[in-house]
């Protein structure tokens, strides 16, 4: 894929953390995702590339912007076809009510290489590097966690396990404690939670659960690209989530599926831009003068290049980002 389409892509999550910072703390998390979907629709405009949304804010009658199947950027028949997974606001109550890991994100991949995830629950497992080959979701739990500790040169009582907060997980709770091991609840912000495992600076060595497979597959095209180790498996809840799954390509909805079931190849490209201070980005920075600071990282698989990308904006320049007021 074209080398510029990295930093482009970055360009366009900055546009949407910063319109969604600006309903930081003000209660209203549909105000909060509506205006992280208008920045990264409008800036989407300005990109060449020839982008169709495999994941994004649901079916076109459910969203009149970024919705599956809607083609961003602007289309010529010299640009790439690539698929675009998009999250405008990974944890809408985050910047609702002013808390950490509020993060924007986008995944791309050439057409066919990111799995079309229908919008239904996904049992997950992730790990930094050292969990691949170790961690497995066939395995239980306990046994998990004696070959993580093992592979990371800790005791099982040093690990730290990062879960939602929701009652479905009361019994992998309950077992995770009782093998000894420490847990982080996080109530939104699945992505970034997931992502932070491959951070040591984040302090996570394991995210488990059960979340949204569209986070799950945004997820593992960071993860992949940082060489750490994720698996997840669909949990539809009816038969019409799995008529969708057959509809998507997915016959076998138990199978486990690894990162190439999830991103296929190695030209993903993932960027991420800090909407509130995280475990791995800070957050959107206001200071005078209608200017704005963001913190943003972007990674290309193919090339395990990480960079993290520091931008001042100044928003008399740039109208379209600035609160409207």
């Amino acid at each position: 894929m074209d080398k510029s389409l990295p930093l482009n892509l970055v360009r366009v999550t900055e546009a949407a953390a910063i319109k969604s910072f600006y309903y930081l703390g003000q209660g209203d998390k549909i105000a909060a995702d509506q205006a992280a979907v208008d920045g990264m629709h409008l800036m989407f405009q300005d990109i060449n590339v020839n982008g169709k949304v495999v994941i994004g804010e649901g079916e076109m009658d459910e969203a009149p912007m970024l919705y599956i199947g809607e083609k961003v950027g602007r289309w010529s028949a010299e640009n790439d076809n690539v698929d675009v997974a998009v999250d405008p606001l990974d944890g809408t109550s985050l910047v609702a009510d002013g808390l950490p890991n509020a993060i924007s994100v986008i995944a791309a991949a050439p057409e066919g290489c990111l799995l079309h995830a229908p919008d239904m629950y996904m049992e997950k497992i992730a790990t930094g590097p050292e969990g691949v080959g170790v961690v497995d979701l066939h395995l239980p739990i306990e046994d998990n966690l004696d070959r993580l500790a093992k592979a990371k040169n800790k005791d099982v009582s040093e690990l730290i396990i990062s879960i939602q907060r929701r009652d479905r997980h009361n019994d992998l709770v309950r077992r995770i404690r009782e093998k000894g091991a420490r847990i982080k609840f996080f109530d939104e912000g699945d992505v970034a939670t997931s992502i932070a495992t491959c951070f040591s600076s984040s302090g996570l060595d394991m995210v488990v659960g059960i979340g949204g497979a569209p986070e799950g597959v945004i997820a593992a095209a960071a993860i992949k690209s940082l060489g750490g180790m994720f698996q997840g498996r669909l949990k539809p809840s009816n038969d019409e989530e799995i008529r969708r799954c057959k509809e998507m390509g997915i016959e076998d909805v138990n199978k486990v599926l690894k990162l190439d079931d999830l991103v296929k190849g190695d030209e993903a490209i993932f960027a991420a831009t800090g909407i509130t201070d995280g475990d791995f980005l800070k957050g959107v920075i206001q200071y005078e003068n209608n200017t704005v600071k963001t913190f943003s990282l972007v990674i290309r698989c193919e090339t395990g290049t990480i960079r993290f990308v520091e931008s001042i904006h100044k928003l008399n320049k740039k109208p379209e980002l600035a609160r409207i007021k």
